[in-house]
């Protein structure tokens, strides 16, 4: 694919692009790494899966609760003030888990509640860098964002199951912390490419627009992906336990990752223009259709083909949100923004694999794929919703913005660029 690799070596070629996407990539890395760490690592104190889950489950739920507050004071006091402060603070909670200084339960939850959110961070400086006349390239800034944390949640959780199959368990831990730290520190230390700041009453003005359908709609879109997410994991594991052969579900799973991969790469190289609420409306449709046939195969390779096609879906809904999120919402709250995307997210798939799991001790992996096709389904109804709803995107503020960082002043002043 010599014109997709261009497209995406031009992109990176942008005045300081490379030097804050690569440091993030790193340290998200570490956040894939970190929540299979804790599993790891407290089983092999307790000797329950159990324990381990619910330390797990503390740690999903901090998370999601404290992400979009660590976004508002970002888009308040800025990331180098606010990101520093998160990774001291990430750092002493991971510290007081190895030690064991803490319950394994209270430390989860430390744990989780000061990870930085470093894809909302990444993506709010695409947004300020690729404004104006270049806003055309954003859909494959956000896809090289999707392709990052496709391959962090691909290699991450395998390297921290290497480190704690060999009976170090801490020493995935404390890999998964240094690089979130280091790689937070490093973007933290690229103040060029920062969103500028802007004033109290502007903040207050933009923080109406998260009360608005047009956002509101895409973080219900991001919650019921995480149910997709959620209810897959769970009905693939118990399809492929059901048939005897439980090592199949890694070659289940690679077979969607992989194709996750390739659309995300594809889409952002290829498809631009055109309204991005009838494509994200489309892939909608798409992943509802791939993913019914799921719900009554049988056959291990039709079961791997079919989520073969879900892959190729799934990367272009997570685009779109991002795209249709960044033009609904004014510059002045876009962190906060993309953070309740990923919470909603996170609190969908936590949710879902507790209910596909009552659902496949019922009705079997059948049942849970059911599950996994409805909020597929959902998907569709709210995409369509947008079509017939859709508003003009939320302008970005003319007026001069009060900035501690030394972006250019055509950044600081471009126009909300219209839904695409």
């Amino acid at each position: 694919m010599p014109s997709a690799t261009a497209n995406y070596r031009t992109l990176l070629r942008t005045s300081g692009a490379a030097a804050f996407f690569l440091p993030a990539a790193v340290g998200r890395l570490g956040i894939a790494m970190t929540g299979i760490g804790l599993v790891w690592l407290v089983h092999a104190r307790t000797g329950s899966y159990a324990a381990a889950g619910l330390v797990t489950g503390g740690f999903a739920v901090a998370d999601a609760v404290a992400g979009p507050q660590l976004g508002r004071l970002t888009d308040r006091f800025g990331q180098a003030r606010v990101l520093p402060c998160a990774l001291a603070a990430h750092a002493g909670a991971v510290a007081l888990l190895l030690a064991g200084a803490v319950p394994d339960l209270v430390a989860g939850v430390l744990v989780g509640a000061t990870l930085p959110q470093l894809s909302a961070l990444s993506a709010a400086r695409w947004s300020a860098l690729l404004s104006g006349e270049r806003a055309a390239a954003l859909p494959t800034a956000f896809a090289l964002e999707a392709l990052a944390n496709g391959v962090s949640y691909l290699a991450g959780p395998a390297l921290v199951s290497v480190l704690g199959a060999a009976g170090h368990p801490g020493t995935g831990v404390l890999l998964a912390a240094a690089l979130v730290v280091g790689g937070g520190l490093a973007l933290a230390a690229q103040r060029r490419t920062m969103p500028p700041l802007t004033g109290r009453a502007e903040r207050r003005h933009a923080g109406r627009a998260l009360l608005r359908s047009a956002f509101l709609r895409q973080v219900a879109l991001g919650l019921a992906l995480g149910v997709f997410f959620g209810a897959m994991q769970v009905s693939v594991a118990a399809y492929a336990v059901g048939r005897g052969t439980p090592d199949a579900a890694a070659l289940l799973y690679l077979a969607a990752n992989c194709t996750n991969l390739v659309g995300g790469w594809v889409y952002g190289a290829w498809c631009h223009g055109g309204s991005p609420r009838r494509r994200q409306a489309t892939a909608a449709a798409c992943l509802t259709l791939a993913s019914l046939p799921l719900t009554f195969l049988d056959a291990p390779l039709a079961v791997g083909a079919t989520l073969a096609l879900t892959g190729l879906a799934v990367p272009v809904l997570l685009i779109l949100t991002s795209v249709l999120t960044d033009a609904s919402v004014p510059r002045a709250v876009l962190t906060q923004a993309f953070t309740w995307g990923n919470s909603a997210s996170a609190a969908g798939s936590a949710g879902a694999a507790a209910v596909a799991g009552r659902v496949v001790d019922t009705g079997g992996a059948h049942g849970g794929f059911g599950v996994a096709a409805g909020a597929a389904a959902v998907m569709t109804v709210l995409a369509v919703g947008g079509l017939r709803g859709a508003s003009p995107a939320v302008p970005k503020s003319s007026a001069p913005t009060k900035t501690t960082t030394p972006n250019p002043p055509a950044t600081d002043r471009a126009p909300r660029r219209p839904s695409r």
